[in-house]
């Protein structure tokens, strides 16, 4: 009987930490920080190439190269790299984002949005939500989601595509030291 009741208690103590485990596997995820960034960005690159089903419709990449500043005040260079499918100033794309900071650490996002555009004089605005992908020192093994919204300001005279004017929130986690 004594061995009965030790796999009875063991069994007892397993379901214990299942169960707490279970309980706080969200407190991890309310753990998650945050950080808010407002960013400005000018078009170094960009190719479209026009496709045959329907007037107005294409297909291009973009780069995108400008800088992010953050909520503590650290500022970072940034480059995006945006692909996209657009038919007569509307469509969507998705941009990949490389965030560089002063100590060499980086933070990669993925994200997709939806664009349009009512007249090459007016500004156009586009949403984007998406992952964190991939983090280099400071941020390594980071995990998170990005949200971002964004203006595209008319292109001035001699510029490839207008200056893109927005802010992003990405809330992640970090794994322990």
């Amino acid at each position: 009987m004594p061995t009965r009741k030790i796999d009875i208690t063991i069994l007892g103590l397993i379901g214990i930490i299942v169960a707490v485990v279970w309980l706080l596997g969200p407190v991890a995820q309310a753990m998650a920080e945050s950080m808010k960034y407002k960013f400005l960005g000018h078009v170094t690159k960009t190719e479209a190439i026009s496709i045959d089903d329907v007037e107005g419709h294409f297909v291009g990449l973009t780069v995108i190269d400008g800088v992010v500043v953050f909520e503590n005040g650290e500022m970072a260079p940034f480059r995006g790299v945006v692909t996209s499918d657009i038919i007569k100033g509307k469509g969507s794309f998705d941009k990949y984002t490389t965030i560089t900071f002063g100590d060499g650490s980086r933070i990669v996002s993925k994200l997709r949005g939806t664009t349009g555009v009512t007249s090459a004089e007016t500004a156009s605005s586009a949403v984007l939500t998406g992952e964190l992908i991939k983090g280099t020192g400071r941020f390594e093994g980071i995990k998170g989601i990005a949200n971002s919204s964004l203006k595209i300001l008319p292109p001035e005279k001699g510029e490839l595509g207008g200056k893109r004017v927005g802010e992003c929130t990405i809330s992640y986690t970090l794994p322990s030291k």
